[in-house]
C-alpha cells in the first residue's frame, strides 16, 4: 500500500525556532568583504557596509546589480561564498535560530494565504512566532488600514491593500532588522506614502531598515543612505541628499 505525506503550505522566510532562554538583539549589522557565487556567476563582489539602528538604507541599482541578492544574505537566507556578516558583532552561525525572530523581509512572494482572510493571515503569522494574536493582531490591522476589511478574504484585495497587510505581517514580531525587496512595486501613490510612513515610523523606533528599491523619486524623500550597486559591487555608500537621481545617473548610469 502507498504511502501520503501532506507537504505543510510554505512559512516566511524568517520563521524562528523557539528557543527562549537566547535573546538576540543588535544595534548594528556589518557585512565585510562579502562575496556570493551562484556556480560561475558572481552575484555580489566584496561587499562592504554597516547599517545602524534609525538607518533606512537604500540599496539602489539596475535589475540585476545583486541588490536582491544582498536581502536575501542579510534575511541569512542565502550564506555569503566569502566575507561575513555580523549581527552586533556575532555572525549567524554564532548566533543560530533566535537570530530570525529579530529579522522582518517584505520579499516579492508577500507569504499571504488569499483563501484566508486578513486577520485569520496575521493570526497565524502571530502564533508562529508565538506572539498574543488577541493584542497584536487588531492594532496591526489598524495600522494596515484594514480594519473594516479584517473577516474579508485576501483572494479580494488589491495589490496596495495585500501590501500594506504583508507590511504589518512582517513587522508583527517587532523585528530589529526589516528587509524589503521593491516594497513599492504595483502600488498608488497613497500606498507609496502609507508605507513611506510606516518604515520612517520603525526607523525612529530603532530599527535597522534596509530597501532595495529601483523607485529613485520615492527613495529620495524616504532613504537616510544611499548604497548603490553595480555589477555586484557596492560603488557608492553615502548620506542622502538632494539630487540623488544625478548622482545615480553619475555613478551607476542612466535612470
Amino acid at each position: 500500500m502507498r504511502s501520503t505525506r501532506t507537504t505543510p503550505a510554505p512559512g516566511p522566510p524568517t520563521a524562528p525556532v523557539s528557543r527562549p532562554d537566547v535573546t538576540v538583539d543588535f544595534t548594528a549589522v556589518q557585512l565585510a568583504d562579502v562575496s556570493r557565487h551562484f556556480g560561475r556567476r558572481r552575484a555580489l563582489a566584496r561587499v562592504s557596509l554597516t547599517a545602524s539602528a534609525g538607518d533606512i538604507i537604500g540599496l539602489l541599482g539596475p535589475n540585476g546589480a545583486g541588490k536582491s541578492t544582498l536581502i536575501g544574505v542579510l534575511a541569512t537566507l542565502a550564506a555569503p561564498t566569502s566575507g561575513d556578516v555580523r549581527y552586533g558583532g556575532r555572525t549567524a552561525a554564532e548566533l543560530g535560530a533566535p537570530l530570525r525572530a529579530r529579522i522582518g523581509l517584505l520579499a516579492h512572494e508577500l507569504f499571504l494565504y488569499p483563501e484566508l482572510s486578513a486577520r485569520q493571515n496575521l493570526t497565524f503569522f502571530a502564533e508562529l512566532y508565538g506572539l498574543d494574536a488577541a493584542v497584536l493582531v487588531p492594532a496591526a490591522l489598524e495600522r494596515a488600514g484594514l480594519a473594516d476589511r479584517a473577516d474579508d478574504d485576501v483572494s479580494g484585495f488589491s495589490r496596495g491593500m495585500r501590501q500594506r497587510l504583508a507590511l504589518e505581517r512582517a513587522l508583527l514580531h517587532d523585528p530589529r532588522l526589516v528587509l524589503f525587496d521593491e516594497p513599492f512595486t504595483g502600488l498608488d501613490d497613497r500606498a507609496v506614502s502609507v508605507v513611506s510612513a510606516r518604515l520612517r515610523e520603525i526607523a525612529a523606533a530603532g530599527a535597522i531598515v534596509v530597501l532595495a528599491t529601483h523607485d529613485l523619486d520615492v527613495a529620495e524623500g524616504l532613504v537616510t543612505r544611499a548604497a548603490m550597486i553595480k555589477g555586484g559591487r557596492l560603488v557608492a555608500d553615502e548620506p542622502a541628499m538632494p539630487g540623488l537621481r544625478a548622482r545615480y545617473r553619475g555613478i551607476v548610469g542612466s535612470a
